[in-house]
């Protein structure tokens, strides 16, 4: 897998309605077990990424660090993105496959 075909599979998570983004919005989603993965751009501020590898942690979701704020956001279409939930267990496997095989 290569970077632009993630990039490309996250874009099409996006159009099918399966992401969520923003920080308060994944951490509510995360308590509430609805996310299946969590990517966190890889220049998310340190507290950033702790607080979501702490949440994910404990309620046992999986996460992944991946590109950066603008690639992501770029995916989707919008602006820089930090933080991506997937809420679609078949998304969340085929990202997880295509970012642990890259690695």
């Amino acid at each position: 897998m290569n970077q632009q075909q993630f990039l490309n599979f996250l874009g099409i998570a996006m159009r099918a309605g399966k992401v969520k983004t923003g920080e308060s919005v994944l951490l509510t989603e995360i308590k509430k077990q609805r996310l299946k993965l969590v990517l966190i751009a890889e220049d998310a501020s340190n507290n950033t990424k702790k607080i979501l590898e702490n949440k994910c942690t404990t309620y046992r979701i999986p996460y992944r660090m991946v590109s950066n704020r603008y690639d992501l956001g770029k995916a989707m279409g919008k602006q820089a993105r930090v933080n991506i939930g997937i809420t679609d267990q078949g998304f969340a496997k085929k990202l997880i496959t295509m970012i642990d095989e890259d690695k």
